[in-house]
């Protein structure tokens, strides 16, 4: 951000009260602009692409994709915004994942609002925002790698973890294909891989290995 100039912010969640309760946060402030919303992964990505805002708000439970497929999408191009993630899911479950997969932030969606003001003001600066509890589990995760805490869905790759939650949620593998623009071949292989990597055998189990971890809803 250019010193003497707002942030500007874009929000993308599903749920217009949770829009509205973060635009009216971010509007009390001047330093900080909501210029645009976005209810959907696909609305996501397209305001990205705009060039609306510096900063989007982004939740990881979207319909037409997720918010990881959105992230991964937009963190992809050149120019993107730089992307916070908001999340209702314990931040030992996605808060390592999406930060190395290029988000600039997580915040959860209980946040205090001081907090979630910090975060835009930071990362609309250039830098990155790591709550102390998400700044404990990267140094646990990093310096001792331990296994007690190194959950198999952690060493799923990017694309891995996309096909998984999307298999975990039902998708047929040819709708995989289809929204990822990957062949159904490759989206196989995909799935083969992450049955290994977690010791699973069915798509069933896969959703109710998700369920347990809550991954998903």
């Amino acid at each position: 951000m250019v010193a003497g100039l707002q942030i500007r912010v874009g929000i993308c969640d599903d749920h217009p009260i949770v829009r509205s309760g973060f635009a009216s946060l971010i509007a009390s402030h001047s330093d900080l602009k909501v210029v645009a919303e976005a209810a959907t992964a696909r609305e996501a990505e397209a305001l990205a692409r705009s060039g609306a805002c510096d900063v989007l708000l982004l939740d990881i439970a979207l319909p037409e994709g997720s918010g990881i497929d959105a992230l991964r999408n937009i963190t992809l191009r050149e120019g993107a915004p730089s992307v916070i993630i908001l999340s209702g899911f314990p931040e030992e479950q996605y808060a390592i994942q999406t930060l190395k997969m290029g988000a600039k932030g997580y915040l959860s969606k209980d946040a205090e609002p001081d907090e979630v003001v910090r975060a835009v003001r930071m990362v609309g600066a250039g830098r990155r925002y790591v709550s102390e509890s998400v700044g404990d589990l990267l140094a646990s995760g990093v310096s001792a790698n331990d296994p007690a805490t190194d959950k198999p869905h952690m060493r799923l790759s990017d694309r891995e973890l996309q096909v998984f939650l999307r298999l975990a949620n039902g998708e047929a593998v040819g709708q995989i294909a289809k929204s990822l623009n990957l062949s159904p071949k490759t989206v196989s292989t995909y799935r083969s891989r992450v049955l290994e990597t977690l010791a699973l055998d069915s798509n069933s189990a896969l959703t109710r290995y998700a369920l347990q971890h809550r991954l998903i809803q």
